[in-house]
């Protein structure tokens, strides 16, 4: 393997380091001084910038807006750097290791058209109504009950999230260095800490185009070797075909008219409605974690273009994300040199729970696991037992830094892992700071102290940070016990993003909605989704009447359940609006389309606008998904 330093080898003082504090499990890997250089970098560059940027951080306009004024540029690589944490990277590398190329939905038609109409049609009623947050506008439109109630569960989704990328960081250190888990989550969370803190959404724009730069030069070596070892695309295809007996991990669309004839168990009514819409339109549009950095952008043009060129870069994502994972299904391999099969998490887990001194003694126990909780071929139960005793049970979540082990080098192994820690720490900093953005503007202010001095906002602002890291290192143990990363993010999406949309939409495109039915769908959307995830938890059985097959799998029922919750949320809107009184359309300028007068834009060269750049994102969208149909 490239770039791979025997454990056994003489280690020096910086790799007895984790040994000391809290070593867990027989590293893969170790870092040589080159590669603890660049890493060790990164964290200067990281913190500096947070100090640097501090002096232009002491309004809360500022520090909670970066003052408003990015470049389209800059606000759109944030923009699609935000969704691009290690979260990404890892979750949707494992997920395209389980469910092949299918998992490139959710960067195409789960992510571009609802980018493209962020750009052209949302982004002006954001913009023009000058508020900070997405539930800030729920309190424009609906009042401040549906305001506090959005905000208190964007903000619960905020510190759960950020959990997650806490875990995922922690993966990766386990895996390649062998650190424990809680000592990887409390170092990295103090760094996050400390630069957003100090530089607030300025200083986690900055770094988040950093860590996009970063990301494509430290991952783009796997794809690129990976594929040179495969034989190329056909090779890698012919490879996949004879281990797995099946070439649907190599189409988008074509297998998709049944749910049983895909390894995700899912139907195209899922991907285009629960996914490309629900979830997609929900995250891109409402969640303010990427709606906050195009809210940052200099003038509306800007913020109306910054969703448009990052959707280009969003298209291109799937090289360095899911062909590792799929590179991962016949290049992987045990110490022994056999192929290594991966597992779910909670697979992992309970294989251990019948492991001693690191070796599984109860195969019977780890074979019921595998029976239960995996949809893997009898033999393919029967090579991970049979590797098992030999070698550490990995999860589907460990693909991508397996990878990076197998292929990066000294000094590129450092680059590689620094890519995952900036996407990381990208991914918790934008978490935690627009956390912090709507702790204080939509719960704090409104329900706590009205009055305070915006010099006062600014220190809740830092102290929120510091809560939210707190809280998110907690959720980060709740990952352990999901299948894996994405199902648990797409659970999430499914609680909160689903009503969210439901609730956008209806107060943005029809004047007769009113401020209790927009409550009330909101609350009885929620609870609706959280009560079928819920469900299926306790009646694993019901997965087939949630989800419409007996055939459908985890993701699936995340799409489905998806749907319902933002179907229950309009139909609730809708009734409640018939039989309340609504607001006077005058109330409605710069709220709902048809009683807003919106801005003049002065006429530009068709290369600058921002129509012209949307058309031609529509037609590539179209031919990448007829090439991989």
């Amino acid at each position: 393997m490239l770039g791979l330093v025997p454990v056994s080898a003489t280690a020096g003082s910086f790799s007895q380091l984790p040994a000391l504090l809290a070593l867990s499990a027989a590293p893969l890997a170790r870092l040589r001084p080159l590669d603890i250089a660049v890493i060790a970098i990164y964290f200067v560059m990281v913190l500096w910038i947070g100090f640097y940027l501090k002096g232009r951080s002491n309004t809360s306009e500022e520090f909670f807006m970066a003052g408003r004024e990015m470049t389209a540029w800059i606000a759109g690589l944030s923009f699609v750097s935000a969704n691009l944490g290690s979260l990404e990277l890892m979750g949707w590398a494992g997920s395209a290791y389980q469910y092949g190329i299918l998992a490139t939905h959710w960067y195409w038609i789960g992510a571009i058209p609802a980018m493209i109409f962020l750009g052209l049609v949302m982004m002006p009623f954001y913009y023009v109504s000058k508020t900070h947050s997405v539930p800030g506008y729920l309190d424009l439109r609906f009042g401040g009950a549906s305001r506090s109630l959005a905000a208190i569960s964007f903000a619960t989704e905020m510190v759960l999230m950020s959990g997650v990328n806490m875990f995922a960081m922690a993966v990766v250190m386990k895996v390649v260095l062998g650190w424990d888990i809680t000592f990887s989550i409390l170092v990295s969370s103090v760094a996050v800490a400390l630069y957003v803190g100090l530089g607030g959404l300025r200083s986690a724009i900055f770094n988040e185009v950093l860590q996009f730069v970063l990301i494509w030069g430290g991952a783009l070596l796997v794809p690129i070797l990976g594929l040179v070892q495969a034989g190329g695309w056909n090779g890698l295809k012919a490879r996949i075909l004879t281990n797995l007996h099946s070439d649907s991990y190599f189409h988008l669309w074509r297998d998709t008219g049944h749910f049983s004839a895909n390894p995700m168990g899912v139907h195209w009514t899922g991907i285009v409605f629960g996914l490309g819409f629900v979830i997609s339109f929900g995250y891109w549009t409402t969640d303010f974690l990427v709606v906050q950095r195009v809210l940052a952008a200099h003038n509306l043009r800007a913020a109306r273009m910054a969703p448009i060129i990052g959707s280009f870069f969003k298209m291109a994502v799937p090289f360095i994300v899911i062909l590792p994972g799929l590179l991962g299904l016949v290049l992987l391999q045990n110490p022994d040199g056999s192929h290594r099969q991966l597992v779910g998490e909670d697979v992992v887990k309970s294989c251990a729970a019948s492991t001693t001194e690191d070796k599984i003694q109860d195969p019977a126990g780890c074979s019921t696991a595998l029976s239960t909780k995996t949809s893997l071929s009898a033999e393919a139960q029967q090579k991970v037992l049979s590797a098992a005793p030999n070698s550490e049970l990995h999860s589907y979540n460990e693909a991508l830094p397996l990878m990076m082990v197998r292929y990066c080098g000294p000094g590129l192994l450092g680059l590689g892992i620094t890519a995952l820690i900036a996407g990381f720490m990208s991914g918790m900093a934008g978490n935690v700071s627009a956390f912090s953005t709507v702790w204080t503007y939509d719960i704090y202010k409104p329900l706590i102290n009205k009055k305070g001095s915006d010099s006062h906002y600014v220190m809740v602002g830092r102290m929120s940070i510091l809560v939210g890291v707190a809280v998110s290192i907690g959720a980060a143990y709740l990952v352990m016990h999901a299948h894996g990363i994405m199902d648990y993010v797409q659970a999430l999406f499914s609680f909160f993003i689903a009503p969210l949309l439901g609730a956008i939409l209806m107060g943005m495109f029809w004047k007769r909605a009113t401020a209790p039915a927009g409550f009330l769908g909101l609350l009885i959307g929620i609870v609706t989704s959280v009560s079928l995830f819920v469900w299926v938890k306790f009646n694993p059985v019901e997965l087939s009447t949630v989800a419409l097959s007996p055939d459908a799998k985890p993701m699936a029922e995340n799409l489905y359940r998806a749907l319902w919750a933002f179907l229950t949320t309009v139909i609730v809107i809708f009734v409640v609006s018939l039989f309340t009184k609504p607001r006077p359309v005058a109330e409605l300028n710069g709220l709902v389309y048809g009683a807003t007068i919106l801005p003049k834009e002065d006429p530009v060269p068709f290369y600058k606008n921002e129509w012209m750049w949307a058309i031609l994102v529509v037609i590539i969208f179209a031919v990448l998904n007829i090439l991989f149909w």
